[in-house]
């Protein structure tokens, strides 16, 4: 099992506005530039990199996603902070 994550993610308030974001990345925009527009998290200006980190280290909602779900698929997730569109770029 992996003890360690490198997730991107975008965090914006409203759910609609998250779909919107994954709609967006599914016709081929990037994670990146997403991010850097609409993301609220001081990662955004990063492209939403939140680099590696490891399990247990983020809210149990998004740490959820990033050890269970595909990798390079953007996900949405709900946590106290708002809504996350969540890309596991890899797992060790």
């Amino acid at each position: 099992m992996a003890s360690t994550a490198h997730a991107l993610h975008i965090l914006v308030k409203h759910q609609e506005q998250a779909q919107d974001i994954i709609k967006q990345l599914n016709k081929g925009a990037k994670f990146a530039d997403l991010a850097r527009k609409h993301s609220t998290c001081p990662s955004g200006k990063k492209g939403g990199d939140l680099g590696e980190f490891r399990k247990g280290q983020m809210v149990p909602q998004f740490d959820k996603v990033c050890f269970s779900c595909e990798v390079l698929t953007p996900h949405l997730v709900k946590t106290k902070f708002g809504w996350h569109v969540v890309k596991v770029l890899y797992r060790t």
